[in-house]
């Protein structure tokens, strides 16, 4: 796989009219991609039943000086596996950089950090991911389903979560009120 179609570091944005009512609007933070498939969590949507506080609590860990924030759905697959998304200035065993975008943990260190405030210093906590198997993506973006837009990490850490996807696409310079749930062909 040639630079130029690794995705990783990205964000994939639904495309209007994809198809898959699970993914309408989606952001999703891609956080690995190579020749065996895809990972990412997803970033657009909060999830009703669960706040961070409520998620420490369930798991053990007591908030401490955590603030209490929305837990986002991270996607369709294993949504009770978390994981945390977070600028590089924190790092513990088995976090992975998603450059340019952030880094990615999923051990509950980070989740220990955050609540003794020693963690990073901007972070979103997700359950869940969006996996596709070799080829996959691929094909699914050959047939309007997802644009590969720019990892900006201010649209992931600044921005208000249900404005990720607007956001998004206005950072790349296209209104999304003129985007088309239809293609065509020639």
């Amino acid at each position: 796989m040639s630079e130029a179609e690794y995705l990783g570091g990205r964000l994939l944005l639904a495309m209007p009219g994809m198809g898959d009512p699970r993914f309408d609007h989606a952001v999703i933070a891609m956080c690995v991609h190579d020749e065996h498939g895809a990972l990412g969590i997803g970033v657009g949507q909060v999830r009703d039943d669960i706040t961070l506080h409520k998620l420490l609590e369930d798991i053990g860990i007591d908030p401490g000086v955590a603030p209490d924030m929305p837990v986002l759905n991270g996607g369709p697959v294993e949504p009770a596996r978390g994981f945390v998304l977070h600028s590089d200035d924190w790092g513990g065993e088995g976090s992975v950089a998603v450059n340019p975008l952030c880094q990615l943990s999923a051990s509950l260190d980070v989740l220990r950090a955050i609540a003794e405030g020693r963690g990073p210093s901007k972070y979103l906590v997700a359950l869940g991911y969006a996996g596709w198997g070799a080829g996959q993506l691929e094909g699914e973006m050959r047939r309007h389903g997802w644009h590969a837009a720019q990892g900006r990490p201010e649209v992931l850490f600044s921005t208000p979560t249900g404005r990720r996807w607007t956001q998004a696409w206005k950072r790349e310079g296209i209104d999304p009120s003129h985007l088309s749930g239809q293609t065509g062909s020639a």
